[in-house]
């Protein structure tokens, strides 16, 4: 997206080593990498969509698939949302963006949640990584659903982005030579490490023995006899004075259980995604005795939760952070002994006991809230409370699970601990985790398709960037243009006398701004034969324009009008390509391959984007109008069909030249040809022309 090789801020791709290789390389990689700019698009109807959604009632108006992420209108929707939307048919073609903003508003008000999907600071939405549980600021989600939870959560509503650059996570790092990384939670993820990355998995064993507990599941009827449960053991922990870290899956989880915690007397620290400026302050004292710590997924990582707690985090506390000062030492001295005290007395009581008030959809998470106790040797347990109404087991956990609750009888605040459920519930996990693998894949399969026009289109981009054979590149592109005039207006099997000769002229003078003499005519005598006398006079022409100018000059000019064209064609390619995708699952129910057909237009779209590309640069190199300084100066609109564009630098130049007077020579400048008021301005600003230069 640069417009200097001296701007490229990344080297080189060589050798990438990931930390937390699992979340970067499987967590992250189901959203793909956008770069977007700003869309102008008007954000009523925001609030229109979002002033109708309470009044459709679920399964009246519309169906939930929780499976897949998905809300359906039903028949009797569609007619309520038609009525007050004040449209005849909302399938209507012109009606498209706004049944797509209606569906999108639905999933704001019916699949997202506050203090869990998002939180709300402010007064903006700044989303939560559902798997870390830190907040994302800066990201936002795509398609006009992030403006719908804006309106949704009465927020102002920033404007609709589009696309400029994309890339999937796996393209972008299997574009490295060579890949590794590491983490302490691959091994569930092998088969997708190998397939995806061609990387193989290896585990390190522990340097010192392993001597964590880890219980099997207790599993209630609701989650409210869960949350007992969990206060239960919670207190009774609390009170011998063994440390507990008690792991939720969102903020709105973790809130309740602290003002549940509150109620019952029990002071405790709470670590989410609304506090993680304390993170590692709150993780650094977890383990002294009677420590009670909340926390959302975030808990920890890359911090080791030391027993007894942390004697450099308390004299700072005490002594302010400098360590080379008296009051330091001696607070350091007297909290290294009382942590001292504190490990013998946690480890006596059996190490960090950590619970987990439900299972994540993903395995590694679960394994990374374990890993938290009984590190290098330290003793420690951990134990899952679970409950039939958890997302995960309604659900994925069919009605397997619920069987096997019933054949071994349920009573009220009595749990199941049974490893047959523990084996259902892992299965569970096991049917999301493919689930998810299924969307990597998707995803891939079709960005694969966008990689190698992106590979062409970028080397293109890298090669006018580098001015290296420019001139050969506009003289294919000549040659291109000239064949396809050729074939467009001349059939082989007709004599010349017989061509529309007006017609060849008129298109040969539209795209090269050049004159075809008609003694020319006389002499031609096939279609190949016109083709080349095109391809020349067009040739000499584009000659001509370099002296008039001067090659330094054109060359800048070259440039510009080849990037300028080139970026504008790709940005649009990139919409229509998601809009290609968006309808592209229907073909399944034709008995067609919706990839191959996905692959078959998408190659159709990009051969397209290319010709395009040769017309404009051909048109608008040939076309663009040499004028003298003064009339920059003054402003004054060049004769025939194009205009002077101004960058900043060359205004300021030109506003001197009119305080000097008209008496030097005029100097040749560089132009552009004409822009649009709502294209990108050539200054390179990134604004529209309209904002910008044509001010």
């Amino acid at each position: 997206m640069k417009f200097s090789l001296d701007e490229y801020v990344q080297r080189e791709l060589h050798y990438a080593i990931v930390d937390e290789v699992d979340s970067i390389l499987i967590d992250e990689a189901r959203t793909p990498l956008i770069i977007s700019g700003p869309a102008e698009e008007s954000t009523d109807k925001y609030y229109t969509i979002d002033r109708i959604i309470p009044g459709l009632k679920k399964d009246a108006h519309f169906t939930v698939d929780e499976k897949a992420r998905q809300v359906i209108l039903t028949e009797e929707g569609i007619e309520k949302v038609e009525r007050l939307l004040n449209i005849e048919n909302l399938y209507d073609p012109r009606h498209i963006e706004m049944l797509h903003h209606v569906n999108q508003g639905l999933r704001a008000h019916v699949l997202f949640h506050r203090d869990v999907d998002y939180v709300v600071k402010e007064s903006q939405v700044i989303i939560v990584d559902e798997f870390t549980g830190r907040l994302m600021p800066g990201r936002r989600w795509s398609d006009g659903l992030h403006q719908a939870i804006e309106a949704k959560e009465k927020v102002k509503i920033e404007n609709e982005n589009q696309t400029l650059a994309t890339i999937t996570f796996q393209n972008y790092f299997r574009m490295y030579k060579k890949l590794a990384g590491m983490t302490g939670t691959a091994d569930t993820e092998a088969a997708e490490f190998h397939a995806i990355y061609k990387l193989e998995v290896m585990i390190m064993p522990p340097n010192k023995p392993m001597r964590r507990t880890d219980h099997a599941d207790l599993i209630y009827k609701t989650e409210k006899e869960k949350f007992n449960a969990v206060i239960r053991e919670i207190k009774e922990w609390h009170e011998k004075g063994r440390p507990v870290l008690v792991g939720t899956i969102s903020i709105d989880k973790s809130e309740r259980l602290a003002s549940l915690l509150s109620k019952h007397g029990v002071k405790h620290h709470v670590l989410n995604a609304k506090h993680h400026e304390k993170e590692a302050e709150i993780i650094a004292q977890a383990g002294r005795v009677g420590a009670v710590t909340l926390s959302t997924n975030m808990a920890g990582r890359g911090t080791d939760i030391i027993l007894g707690g942390n004697p450099e985090a308390l004299a700072a506390q005490k002594a302010g952070k400098d360590d080379t000062t008296d009051a330091y030492k001696y607070a350091f001295e007297a909290a290294r002994q009382l942590c001292e005290e504190e490990k013998k007395k946690v480890i006596e009581l059996g190490g960090l006991h950590i619970i987990g008030t439900e299972r994540h959809e993903s395995r590694r998470i679960d394994n990374q809230l374990r890993g938290r106790a009984g590190r290098q040797g330290d003793p420690g347990s951990s134990r899952f409370y679970l409950s039939l109404e958890d997302d995960l087991l309604r659900i994925f956990g069919s009605e397997r699970i619920s069987s096997i609750m019933d054949r071994l009888g349920m009573e009220e605040d009595v749990p199941i601990e049974h490893g047959l459920v523990s084996k259902a519930i892992e299965n569970a996990q096991k049917k999301v985790e493919a689930h998810n693998f299924d969307i990597r894949k998707h995803l891939l399969e079709y960005d694969d398709v966008m990689n190698q026009q992106r590979v062409v289109v970028y080397k293109y981009r890298r090669q006018i960037l580098g001015q290296e054979g420019l001139k050969d590149m506009v003289t294919d592109f000549i040659d291109d243009m000239a064949e396809e005039i050729g074939f467009t207006y001349v059939d082989e099997k007709i004599h010349p006398e017989e061509w529309d000769v007006k017609a060849i002229k008129d298109a040969v003078d539209k795209q090269f701004d050049a004159q075809l003499d008609d003694k020319l005519f006389e002499e031609i005598q096939s279609r190949d034969a016109l083709i080349d006398c095109i391809a020349d006079e067009a040739k000499k022409t584009y000659q001509k324009k370099m002296e008039s100018v001067g090659a330094e000059s054109f060359q800048h000019l070259e440039k510009i009008v080849m990037l300028h064209t080139l970026d504008t064609l790709w940005k649009d390619h990139l919409l229509a390509m998601d809009h290609l995708k968006e309808g592209i699952g229907l073909r399944g129910y034709g008995q067609k391959n919706p990839l191959q057909e996905y692959k078959r237009e998408g190659f159709d779209l990009f051969t397209d984007m290319i010709f395009r590309l040769k017309q404009d640069v051909c048109e608008r190199l040939f076309k663009v109008q040499i004028t003298r300084e003064e009339e920059v100066a003054s402003l004054e609109p060049v004769k025939g069909p194009q205009r002077v564009v101004l960058s900043r630098g060359e205004e300021n130049q030109a506003q001197g030249a009119r305080g000097k007077g008209q008496e030097e020579k005029a100097k040749p400048v560089h132009v552009a040809e004409k822009v649009g008021r709502n294209e990108p301005c050539p200054c390179g600003s990134g604004k529209k022309y309209k904002k910008c230069c044509g001010k």
